[in-house]
């Protein structure tokens, strides 16, 4: 009985968003049948679908690779910041030095880094996730050091009286406890991480999703950039209800212990 209590909400929320997307669509193909919007400045939902399926095999393998960045980007830039995060809590002499820059790195936009990766990376998949990591890299790393931080004194003080030592408390109570807070920044990555790819792409690329709908764009082919939006939604949002998941997952971890 639990288990199907448990899978109603999931459900519901995947029927409202199937609800919100068909209203979407709906009003989307008003918009374009009452004002009689040009194809080339505003394209119906019923021209982006067969926008799609004419050029689905050009989209396919554009968008193949375009995945195959922002999947490397994720763990690669997931796993760089937990590291960095955890290395932030071991030593408060990092903390006074990395931190700042941490926080100054987020004010340089990732367009002006872009241009530059490239040049150093080329116009290979390196670039482009080098600039999904750029953009994980803070939302993991604050999030993660932020749940360290706010361990429940508590449970250190309980560590400290049984003769744990700071590392011990590290991996053994603030770490664990810090799950859930590393779960929120997973998810945020998890939104992120396309975008990176497509900034990297519209930058220079050869290949993805990103590069056909500046191709598209350039043809004056506004329903194949909006099919390739499409796709691109579609994706973020299947990697960020799995992450999510996974997420959660790893939130509720400690609490099984």
């Amino acid at each position: 009985m639990e288990s199907v209590l448990s899978k109603r909400p999931r459900k519901r929320r995947i029927a409202d968003g199937f609800l919100s997307a068909g209203a979407v669509l709906l009003l989307w193909q008003a918009v374009v049948s009452l004002w009689q919007m040009p194809r080339f400045i505003l394209p119906g939902p019923l021209d982006v679908f067969h926008a799609l399926f004419a050029n689905g095999r050009l989209i396919v393998d554009n968008a193949i690779v375009t995945f195959g960045e922002v999947l490397g980007g994720l763990v690669l830039g997931s796993a760089v910041g937990a590291i960095t995060a955890i290395a932030l809590m071991m030593s408060p002499l990092m903390q006074r030095l990395v931190m700042p820059l941490l926080v100054f790195s987020q004010a340089i936009p990732i367009f002006a880094l872009a241009p530059i990766l490239t040049l150093w990376f080329g116009y290979g998949p390196t670039s482009k996730i080098a600039v999904i990591l750029l953009m994980i890299f803070f939302p993991v790393v604050s999030t993660f050091f932020d749940g360290m931080q706010r361990t429940d004194r508590n449970l250190i003080d309980a560590a400290e009286n049984l003769g744990a030592k700071p590392n011990a408390i590290l991996f053994c109570v603030r770490i664990p406890a810090a799950f859930p807070a590393l779960a929120s920044g997973l998810s945020l990555a998890a939104v992120y991480a396309p975008i990176g790819a497509v900034v990297g792409e519209w930058v220079g690329a050869s290949k993805g999703l990103g590069y056909l709908m500046l191709l598209a764009n350039g043809r004056a082919k506004v329903d194949l950039m909006f099919a390739c939006l499409l796709v691109l939604a579609a994706f973020t949002m299947i990697l960020h209800g799995a992450v999510s998941h996974l997420a959660h997952r790893l939130a509720a971890w400690p609490k099984k212990l």
